[in-house]
């Protein structure tokens, strides 16, 4: 039974006389511990119908590439074959996805979706619930706890939004039970789908943008994400909170590209995480539940989490960047020096071609990488553009709360105020003998270094 928390009606529709449940897939990319899939098999078997899976592939999200929907693709590939398992189909149109829940919403009893945060995310859903003449549930897939659960507001920071979700916390880290379908719908349908077995000739369909390419040594999938799950608590977790944060190791959970595009539940990577009692399970479930959760409650609460940056950031942040936005700046370079990777610092070159080549960055080189675009650029409104651009054109996790909270950070987010310096104002500094200091750079530099650019 899923928790009534979690689901939320997006319209007054009735329920109409259908041929179908619909479950609009778009946020949550699987089959694995997915309550908005589980609820719509509880409404289409309570109803004893089918269920029809819908997902809309559209060449129109912003700033989507080769690289995000090959990813994206092999995720979807794999959810065929888990629904098919179950008996139930899956539909992918390349289409606007709100325009594909329109059309087959017209047969369905009820149409079941996942919840999304980023603008656009919202947009297909308010559009959806107002053209469909049935009714719209949304189910809460990606976050632990629902998002309006924790707060009816913005957080300021990490520390006044961990002491409002650790209360719910107990409530929603429970197991998922796989709901059989009673009324099997594999080809019970007449619906012609894209696909899945030819990703070149789909990309090309798509004609998005062919730069940046396929990252070959990450696949996308549930299968993908559940091995590399369990290989992180295999072989990292008991070590995490003494070498993930350090660049020269590769200790983090490689997680966050499937997170990102719904391939893995937080819940079930909470929960196995709990399982192993582990030492590094504190510093783990701080990124997975604390951090990565109130990036949500970020972009859900603040429209202006893309900029502009006065709307953006607190008062403090934003007062002190902007006194300190005419001081002189040593090295000042250019959109193309920086994606080429052609700044005088070593340090911050590995980061970016480790991003380049590899789709991710460490996380403590991001945080330096953002701080020096912000000390290298005229101002800071250029530097959060080119962070954002960067970020989510050769990240895997661009695009992604996650990823904007992040980059905002950069600029006092979720900060606080520290000694004034030159550029930075009160905003956090970073610099590379600092770097210097806490790791052994010499080593990201050798782990880097054997990587070719472009």
């Amino acid at each position: 039974m899923i928790n009534s928390k979690r689901v939320k009606k997006l319209n007054k529709k009735p329920l109409q006389k259908g041929e179908y449940v619909l479950y609009w897939m778009q946020a949550a990319q699987r089959a694995h511990y997915n309550p908005a899939l589980e609820f719509a098999v509880e409404q289409a078997n309570e109803k004893n119908l089918p269920l029809l899976v819908f997902f809309g592939l559209t060449p129109n999200f912003p700033e989507g590439n080769a690289r995000h929907y090959y990813f994206l693709l092999e995720g979807l590939a794999r959810v065929k074959e888990d629904l098919g398992d179950r008996g139930i189909e899956l539909i992918v149109w390349q289409t606007e996805p709100f325009a594909g829940v329109k059309k087959l919403g017209e047969r369905a009893l009820m149409v079941v979706t996942d919840g999304g945060y980023l603008e656009i995310e919202k947009t297909w859903r308010k559009q959806a619930a107002i053209a469909l003449e049935c009714l719209l549930v949304q189910v809460e897939t990606n976050t632990v706890v629902p998002v309006e659960e924790v707060s009816s507001k913005e957080e300021y920071a990490a520390y006044t939004f961990r002491k409002k979700q650790k209360p719910h916390l107990p409530r929603y880290l429970v197991e998922s039970e796989q709901i059989p379908i009673k009324k099997k719908s594999l080809n019970f349908f007449d619906f012609p789908s894209i696909m899945l077995s030819d990703l070149d000739r789909i990309i090309g369909d798509l004609k998005i943008p062919s730069s940046p390419g396929r990252v070959e040594k990450i696949k996308g999938g549930t299968g993908e994400a559940l091995k590399s799950l369990d290989y992180f608590l295999d072989n990292k977790l008991d070590k995490f909170h003494e070498k993930a944060g350090d660049p020269a190791w590769d200790w983090q959970s490689g997680l966050s590209p499937y997170l990102h595009f719904g391939q893995i539940s937080p819940v079930y990577v909470a929960l196995k995480t709990l399982d192993r009692e582990s030492p590094g399970e504190e510093d783990f479930l701080e990124q997975l539940l604390v951090r990565r959760e109130l990036s949500f409650n970020f972009v859900n609460f603040n429209p202006f989490y893309s900029g502009p940056l006065e709307k953006m950031l607190p008062e403090w942040a934003w007062n002190t960047l902007r006194s300190h936005e005419n001081d002189s700046r040593e090295y000042l370079y250019s959109t193309e020096e920086f994606e080429n990777a052609s700044t005088h610092d070593e340090y911050w070159n590995a980061a970016q071609k480790e991003m380049v080549v590899t789709g991710k960055m460490h996380g403590y080189m991001r945080m330096y990488w953002g701080k020096k675009i912000l000390e290298w650029s005229r101002t800071p409104e250029n530097a959060f553009s080119l962070c954002l651009y960067l970020n989510n054109k050769y990240n895997l996790d661009g695009r992604d709360p996650n990823s904007f909270a992040g980059v905002s950070w950069c600029f006092g987010k979720h900060d606080r105020a520290w000694t004034e310096r030159y550029i930075f104002g009160k905003v956090r500094y970073m610099n590379e003998k600092g770097l210097e200091r806490k790791f052994d750079m010499g080593k990201y530099l050798e782990k880097v270094g054997t990587k070719k650019l472009f």
